[in-house]
């Protein structure tokens, strides 16, 4: 299964409508705990998860999170998609998570939840 909130977008403020399994709602929550350093917003309301795929393993699910960063010289390049990976890891029924980290599209303001705007005045 696999979701591409690019393609077909996604409602940050009320994740009922997007219809989530359980293990993708505990992946939102866990992607919610994790801030960019420079910016106090979820990267999960940044916008910075772009997607996920999740297959059925042997011992488990494999999943591969796409995600971008705000820069592609972010200073948290080397640990944001490392604390995505271990927070989802650390979920119940997963086998294997591992991240896709992809500059494309680029990162712009846009992918800003309501919430993060607010968060940042800009709303």
């Amino acid at each position: 299964m696999t979701r591409d909130f690019l393609r077909d977008g996604r409602e940050a403020d009320d994740l009922a409508t997007l219809d989530l399994s359980d293990l993708e709602d505990g992946m939102v929550q866990v992607m919610r705990t994790i801030y960019d350093p420079e910016i106090p917003v979820p990267i999960w309301d940044l916008g910075l998860i772009y997607g996920w795929t999740i297959e059925d393993g042997d011992a488990g699910k494999d999943i591969s999170v796409k995600m971008t960063l705000t820069a592609p010289n972010c200073p948290a390049a080397e640990t944001l998609p490392a604390e995505v990976e271990q927070g989802v890891n650390a979920l119940e029924g997963v086998a294997h998570a591992s991240i896709d980290l992809v500059f494309v599209p680029t990162y712009s303001m846009e992918m800003l939840s309501d919430e993060a705007r607010l968060t940042l005045g800009l709303m």
